[in-house]
Formats: structure tokens, sequence, C-alpha cells
């Protein structure tokens, strides 16, 4: 065998082996591609109904936040109401409240000065025609 046979020899050697590795590489790859999309359909198939149901609970709770702020409306035309309906109960009895409290104290207290004073019993007087009787004055009018 001459160096060129025995060269071209080690060359389709290293091209076999080389070949052999790179089929290797490629049934590998091929394994991995065929786990990946296996993955990617399992993911798909889960994936879509989750989806859809995440669809539906958002709907839904868009449909609840409508309410809420419906019923937050009506709570505060609600309140402004009650608070104009207070306002006008205070403007409307709040001052005869006031004067009917102021009456009745004014009452109270001058029966109950009335009832702590002592009963005075005027004195009788006597008259005596033609004479003025001592001590009595007689109380002018103002007028």
């Amino acid at each position: 065998m001459t160096g060129g046979e025995v060269a071209g020899i080690l060359v389709a050697v290293f091209w076999a082996i080389l070949v052999a590795f790179l089929a290797v590489a490629l049934a590998r790859l091929a394994q991995t591609l065929k786990a990946t999309t296996k993955l990617v359909a399992d993911v798909t198939e889960q994936a879509v109904p989750l989806l859809a149901d995440a669809s539906a609970t958002v709907r839904t709770a868009q449909t609840q936040l409508e309410r809420v702020d419906s019923i937050a409306s009506d709570v505060q035309e609600v309140t402004s109401n009650a608070s104009a309906l207070s306002s006008t109960v205070a403007s409307t009895f709040g001052g005869p409240l006031v004067k009917v409290a102021a009456f009745g104290y004014g009452v109270r207290q001058a029966m109950s000065r009335r009832s702590q004073e002592p009963q005075r019993v005027p004195a009788p007087r006597q008259v005596i025609v033609g004479r003025t009787v001592p001590g009595a004055r007689r109380r002018k009018k103002k007028g």
C-alpha cells in the first residue's frame, strides 16, 4: 500500500466516524424535537381550557364590579338624601324645639323658685276714713 492509499483509508474511516456521530446527534435531536412537540401540544391542550375559564372569571368579576358600582352610587344618593333630610328637619324643627325647651326650662325655674319661697300672707290693712296709715306708700304707675 502506498502512502496515498493509507491516507485515503484514514480519511474514509474518519469520514465514516464523523457521519456516525452526526447520525447519532441528528437522532437525538429528532427525539428532542418530538418530545418538545408533544410537550407543546400538552400545554396547549391544558392552556386553552384554562384561558377560557380565566376569561369567564374575568367577565363575571366585571359584572360583579358593575353591580358594586351601582350599589355604591345608590348608597351615595341615599346618603346625600339623608343629609338633606337631616338639614331640613334641623332647620324646620330645630328653632322651635330650642324655643320650647327654653320655655320649659323657664317654667321649671319659676316653679322651683316659687316652691322654695316661703308663703307670704299679706297682713290685713286697716282702712280709716280720712286718715293716712303711716308706712303705706302709693306706688306710682309708670307709663
